[in-house]
């Protein structure tokens, strides 16, 4: 009588499936992470402290282009998109994203229309 199973357990190791696991682990989290800082901007240098409150994100690049949540659109249309973003908001709050050497006024027309309607304002810079 043959009490011997006809079946032998292999103690190989194969990694392939494992690697592929890990690979579509990587890829679906480089996709569903999210970039806030999209644009290439040089900030201005400060001393201060961040802060992770942020409603809307208005930019502005060294060649005078706006952006909203960076979409970029045209200098007359910022307040109505702002209005369109904010609206609902308990405490509505605009990251202004100047780069270093934009004109203040340009910061400071975003500032009217966020005085305007009532709006926090929060200057972005990079630490020194």
């Amino acid at each position: 009588m043959k009490l011997k199973g006809r079946n032998k357990v292999s103690p190989e190791f194969s990694m392939s499936s494992m690697t592929d696991i890990v690979f579509l682990l990587l890829v679906f989290f480089m996709l569903t992470s999210n970039a806030p800082n999209a644009l290439d901007l040089l900030l201005p240098k400060a001393k201060g402290k961040s802060t992770n409150t942020q409603n809307v994100s208005v930019t502005i690049d060294k060649n005078l282009k706006y952006f909203v949540n960076n979409e970029q659109i045209s200098k007359e249309y910022i307040e109505i998109e702002l209005k369109k973003a904010l609206e609902g908001q308990e405490k509505p709050t605009i990251i202004l994203r100047a780069e270093e050497n934009v004109a203040i006024k340009e910061a400071v027309n975003v500032m009217d229309i966020a005085n305007r309607n009532s709006y926090k304002v929060i200057l972005a810079v990079r630490p020194k």
